[in-house]
């Protein structure tokens, strides 16, 4: 009885604590979209903490009015989509190529991709280089500096190494090739850290924002949140003119720097919010054993 009530206490008290931490995790986006959708003169002044106050969708409205933005959300759709194909592509073929003793010069390019990861150039001769490889307003920028991440392969590598090396031997014994080795017998072992790389790869691919600052002047090539970006830059500035110049506004509604952050931020998350769930079940898996050669 004694032992029941201890197992019993440990799992309430597991419970409560993960309870605890999965509220403090959901209740930053939860706080964002109250304010999103509360009165904007309150949300500004810090009065929207639990509940919203003053049900509105205005903010919204606006975001969804901005010129561009469907063809934008095009874009960071496509290059998050296209990206995180190619990169978890290569991401797994080169770290089972890595995992291969046979691999010629494997010691000099396994060193030398670790290198890249410890020594960058710098933003003006990143520049240069994509100019001259023609990535000015080309869709590829989005596309081709990411597909070869040395993170992602050597956690792969880990991954392989950690896997039955007979499982590969008996499938060369009866003569399969390396790349049906690595298509019918690695892949399907490697798909959790495979959905690991996807995750990161998919919401680094959505966020970005540099290289379109940097590289894009074509408004057909911009990015959501590139476009976002402008909007909150404006938009703010407008909210602080029109809140300065006084007169019959509506507090309610009009457009504060909160409302647009914080509409901005949600636009944003959604659609990772979305996606996330049907990777999770790898996540932990796929980080806990590519980290770690077992």
């Amino acid at each position: 009885m004694g032992k029941n009530s201890k197992i019993s206490m440990f799992d309430v008290c597991n419970y409560t604590i993960f309870a605890l931490f999965t509220l403090a995790c959901f209740f930053p986006f939860y706080y964002l979209f109250i304010n999103t959708i509360s009165n904007n003169d309150l949300s500004s002044r810090g009065l929207v903490m639990y509940f919203p106050k003053g049900f509105h969708l205005t903010n919204y409205i606006q975001v969804f009015k901005i010129p561009g933005l469907a063809d934008a959300t095009i874009v960071s759709i496509g290059r998050t989509v296209i990206g995180t194909v190619l990169t978890v592509a290569a991401s797994g073929f080169l770290g089972y190529l890595f995992s291969k003793p046979t691999m010629w010069g494997r010691k000099f390019w396994y060193r030398f991709l670790i290198a890249t990861m410890y020594f960058n150039a710098g933003l003006i001769p990143w520049f240069l280089i994509m100019l001259k490889l023609g990535m000015v307003n080309n869709f590829l920028a989005y596309i081709v500096p990411g597909i070869v991440s040395p993170f992602f392969i050597i956690l792969v590598k880990t991954f392989i190494e950690s896997t039955p090396i007979s499982l590969q031997e008996s499938a060369q014994i009866d003569g399969a090739g390396h790349m049906t080795i690595f298509w019918k017998i690695v892949m399907p072992l490697i798909t959790p850290v495979l959905a690991t790389i996807a995750i990161f790869s998919a919401i680094g691919q959505w966020n970005s924002i540099q290289d379109t600052v940097f590289l894009i002047t074509d408004s057909k090539l911009f990015t959501l949140q590139f476009i976002l970006y402008r909007y909150f830059q404006t938009a703010t500035s407008l909210a602080s003119l029109l809140q300065a110049g006084g007169g019959s506004v509506n507090l309610a509604t009009i457009q504060t720097a909160t409302s647009i952050r914080t509409t901005v931020s949600m636009v944003v998350v959604i659609p990772i919010l979305l996606v996330y769930p049907f990777f999770q079940r790898y996540y932990v898996k796929g980080m806990m054993i590519g980290a770690v050669k077992g």
